[in-house]
């Protein structure tokens, strides 16, 4: 899938569609690496690999707890990335329940606040969307 809508105003945002299966995160990722080499803004390479992270996290947790359509908006600013995947779903993401040391699912949200995100929940008529805005020092 390489569809892709740039706006032409600051920032630099642009919209890509997702798959419906388990394949959305790495097209998420994929997506992300794509918009990041095509809208470059100056931000520390640990930043552009956590933009990636959000990314792939993001659409994981949308397949995993909600329903399609699925879809990556990405907006770039200096100093700022705003990653948001939008959903079908009305239930809003839940609270993790504190899963121990050995869990292997359940920490997705907890990954993109550990990375320095802060996260957005914004509900719209046909769904949602959890949004993770990323900022960091413009040189």
């Amino acid at each position: 899938m390489d569809t892709a809508i740039a706006s032409t105003a600051r920032p630099r945002t642009v919209h890509h569609p997702l798959p419906s299966g388990p394949q959305a995160a790495g097209e998420a990722r994929r997506s992300a690496a794509r918009t990041l080499a095509l809208h470059p803004v100056r931000c520390p390479r640990e930043t552009a690999c956590d933009i990636l992270l959000i990314a792939s996290e993001l659409a994981t947790n949308a397949v995993r707890h909600a329903l399609p359509p699925y879809a990556l908006t990405i907006s770039l600013d200096r100093g700022r990335a705003g990653i948001c995947v939008s959903d079908g779903s009305l239930s809003l993401p839940q609270r993790g329940d504190g899963h121990g040391t050995d869990a292997t699912r359940g920490r997705g949200l907890q990954i993109v606040r550990a990375l320095g995100a802060d996260l957005f929940v914004s509900r719209s008529p046909r769904g949602k969307q959890v949004i993770a805005v990323i900022t960091w020092r413009d040189t």
